[in-house]
């Protein structure tokens, strides 16, 4: 099938509102960030004619930070990153003939869909590195790595879960050489012929523990309590399926009936704080995808356990574990997921950071994902305790970019 006739084309008031602004020092809005939230907020963004400049790599972190091979956890009705039209859709994608209709949804598939979207919903993108952003008194200061300085009314922040991993006590201060945290890699291969202890009960633990088992190595899963396993129900015609589908919402975040309330973010967010952070709690427990079963079975499941101490000699590294037995691998990985702090990417610069209102490292947002400080949004898993656990997710995206945009335009 011929991919120009079946690629769609956006309305020209898009086309002409994503030209790249680089000679010009100042802007409306500076996107940061050319993931699912970012390309769906500078998409939304330009088509609603507001001058915008985007920096970033399309789907960086997906492409470096997460292995070859792997599938994403969301449905394929869950996945398609959100344009104002609903035209860029995966769907639209498969039209093209560029991948097939497959679900679960490989990463390399996700990437092409990822860089297709862009070069048309987000032509302008700047692959550049935004060194700094400080505040300004119209706006905001921002620092290009290539030297370039200039000025933007407002700022979007949609780094995601760069540099965010969590490092659990017992593990930090060790060698990366001994161990690392799952985002750390992008091929397994080198671990082919070693001995590695995965520590979790995720998605993440589990895949990786896959990955790394059909990439050759001996790997020994440890987690503090059993797998849970999720989406076992088989596809077919029945009763049972049809009542199973119509009872889930495109992302399935969460159990029934609660999944239902996570889709709608704007509600979460006039949930009583200590709620919202129950109903993420639950939402995001430990879970793993039940298509990853048949390709378990060289795994060693060490269940029920914790790391209390480790021990690193002669390159191999020794787990203590709570009921007084030993690990030994050659490596630890971690899939201890993500603790965000919006000081840790380091873009803000340290006076901007420490003046947005945060709890525990995440900022307080409010309609329009924005921040205490006037001006500056957050979108992504930065806005999981302000909008629910939805922003964990590509669907997500859709809400995030429609809710900044209307903040963006009843502003101006």
């Amino acid at each position: 099938m011929n991919a120009t006739t079946e690629t769609p084309q956006l309305n020209s008031r898009n086309g002409a509102s994503s030209k790249r602004a680089t000679s010009t020092s100042s802007c409306h809005v500076a996107v940061i960030g050319a993931g699912p939230y970012g390309l769906a907020v500078a998409a939304h963004l330009n088509a609603a004619g507001v001058e915008t400049r985007v920096f970033g790599e399309t789907l960086a972190f997906w492409r470096r930070n997460m292995p070859v091979g792997m599938k994403l956890r969301s449905p394929w009705r869950g996945s398609h990153i959100a344009d104002p039209a609903g035209e860029l859709t995966l769907d639209a994608f498969v039209r093209t003939g560029a991948i097939e209709r497959s679900e679960p949804l490989p990463l390399s598939d996700f990437l092409k869909y990822g860089h297709w979207f862009q070069r048309i919903a987000v032509p302008g993108l700047e692959n550049r590195r935004v060194q700094r952003v400080d505040a300004s008194p119209d706006g905001f200061r921002l620092a290009i790595a290539d030297g370039e300085v200039f000025h933007a009314r407002r700022v979007v922040v949609a780094l995601g879960l760069a540099n965010q991993s969590d490092f659990p006590a017992e593990l930090t201060g060790l060698p990366r050489e001994l161990v690392s945290h799952t985002a750390d890699h992008s091929n397994l291969d080198r671990f082919r012929g070693r001995r590695v202890a995965v520590i979790g009960r995720g998605q993440s633990a589990c895949e990786t523990a896959v990955l790394l088992s059909e990439a050759g190595a001996e790997v020994e899963l440890i987690a503090r309590g059993p797998v849970r396993w999720i989406g076992s129900e088989v596809p077919g015609e029945n009763m049972k399926w049809r009542l199973h589908q119509a009872m889930t919402p495109p992302s399935p975040v969460g159990p029934f009936p609660l999944n239902w309330l996570v889709e709608m973010p704007g509600m979460v967010r006039l949930l009583p704080s200590d709620l919202r952070s129950r109903i993420a709690t639950r939402s995001l427990r430990p879970a793993a995808n039940a298509w990853l079963v048949p390709r378990a079975g060289q795994i060693r499941m060490n269940f029920g356990r914790s790391v209390v101490s480790t021990r690193g000699n002669n390159g191999r590294i020794t787990l203590h574990l709570d009921d007084r037995s030993c690990s030994l691998a050659d490596h630890v990985m971690l899939a201890t997921g993500y603790r965000v702090d919006i000081s840790k990417p380091g873009v803000l610069s340290n006076e901007l950071a420490a003046s947005v209102t945060k709890t525990e490292g995440y900022p307080i947002l409010g309609p329009g994902f924005e921040s205490s400080v006037p001006g500056l949004h957050f979108v992504g898993s930065s806005a999981v305790p302000s909008f629910g656990p939805l922003m964990r997710f590509i669907w997500g995206s859709g809400y995030a970019a429609r809710s900044v945009t209307r903040k963006v335009r009843k502003a101006r």
